[in-house]
C-alpha cells in the first residue's frame, strides 16, 4: 500500500521564491519538487506530445521511488472526444512516455464539461487502454510514421502495470452504469473536489483511489484549512485501509468490494495562489503521524 500526495504540475511563476527558494535555478525545479513529494502530476502531457528527450530528462531528476501521474492528451479527450483514437493512443506512448520506467504511475484522462456519458463510446475507449508495459508497446508500434518522425521511443524493459483513472465534469455521469462500466475495466474514477462545479462521487472503482483536489471554497485559488485537510486525512485512510467513508458519496448505491488495502494518489491542484504546495504538505504531514 501505498499513499502519495503530490501536486499537479510544478513549474508556476507565482511559486518562485515562495515555494522555490529565489535563486534556485528553473532548471532544477522538478528536482527540488521531487524531493519534496512522493508524486506529481505532468501536466504538459495533456497540452502537446512530449519529446523523448524530455521523458527522460524527467525520469533523470526524481528520487528512485518516486513516480508521475501523467495526464493523457487533450487531443483525444477534447478534440477526438474518445473517438478513431487509435493513432493517436499510439502516438502518445510512442513519444517517450515510457521511458519514464518504474517512475510512471497512473494515467489520468480528464473528459472535458461539455462531454456527456455514452456508454458504448465510453467502453470502446476504456478496452483499448493498455494495461500494462507490453500492451503499450505493442500499440505504440502503430504511430504515424509522418507526424513521429524523429519524435518516437519505444523502450524495452520488464513488463509493469499500468493504472487508469478518469475524470468526468458532466453531471450525465451521474449513472449506476457508468461505475459498473469502470468497475469492469477496472479504471479508477476521480474524486474530483471543484466546490459545486462539476459533478463529485467517490465510487471505488479499481484496486486505486485517485485524488484531484482543486481548491475547497474557489476553484484553482482557495487553500485548504485545518478542518478540510482533517477531513481528506480521515477519508484517504478509510479507501487506503480497504473501505472507504460512512458517508462516501456515490454514484452506485452499491460499496466496492472490501479489499485489505489500496494504494491513494492525491494530487493538489489549487495552484493560483501558490496553495497547492503548502496544503500538499499539510495533508501529508496529517497521514504521517
Amino acid at each position: 500500500m501505498a499513499i502519495r500526495i503530490g501536486i499537479s504540475g510544478w513549474r508556476y511563476a507565482p511559486w518562485r521564491g515562495v515555494f522555490y527558494p529565489r535563486e534556485l535555478p528553473q532548471r532544477r525545479e522538478l528536482e527540488y519538487a521531487a524531493h519534496s513529494f512522493a508524486s506529481i502530476e505532468l501536466n504538459g502531457s495533456f497540452y502537446s506530445l512530449q519529446s523523448p528527450r524530455s521523458w527522460a530528462t524527467w525520469a533523470g531528476q526524481v528520487p528512485r521511488e518516486f513516480v508521475f501521474a501523467v495526464k493523457g492528451p487533450r487531443y483525444v479527450t477534447h478534440m477526438l472526444r474518445l473517438r478513431d483514437t487509435g493513432a493517436a493512443l499510439a502516438n502518445f506512448f510512442a513519444s517517450g512516455v515510457l521511458l519514464l520506467g518504474p517512475h510512471l504511475g497512473p494515467l489520468l484522462w480528464q473528459l472535458p464539461p461539455s462531454m456527456r456519458y455514452d456508454h458504448d463510446l465510453l467502453d470502446a475507449f476504456l478496452g483499448q487502454l493498455p494495461r500494462d508495459t507490453d500492451a503499450a508497446l505493442s500499440l505504440a508500434r502503430g504511430y504515424e510514421r509522418r507526424r513521429m518522425k524523429g519524435r518516437v521511443a519505444l523502450p524495452p524493459g520488464p513488463r509493469r502495470r499500468l493504472r487508469h483513472a478518469l475524470e468526468i465534469r458532466h453531471e450525465s455521469f451521474d449513472d449506476p452504469g457508468f461505475i459498473r462500466l469502470l468497475r469492469r475495466h477496472r479504471v479508477a474514477l476521480v474524486v474530483s473536489d471543484t466546490p459545486g462545479r462539476f459533478p463529485y462521487a467517490e465510487d471505488v472503482t479499481a484496486g486505486f483511489v485517485y485524488l484531484r483536489l482543486h481548491g475547497d471554497t474557489e476553484l484553482y485559488r482557495s487553500g485548504y484549512g485545518d478542518e478540510a485537510l482533517d477531513r481528506w486525512a480521515a477519508r484517504i485512510r478509510r479507501w487506503a485501509d480497504g473501505g472507504e467513508p460512512d458517508d462516501a458519496r456515490r454514484f452506485l448505491d452499491a460499496p466496492p468490494p472490501r479489499a485489505k488495502r489500496r494504494d491513494v494518489y492525491c494530487y493538489f491542484d489549487n495552484d493560483a495562489k501558490v496553495r497547492a504546495p503548502v496544503d500538499a504538505q499539510a495533508l501529508y504531514e496529517r497521514l504521517a503521524r
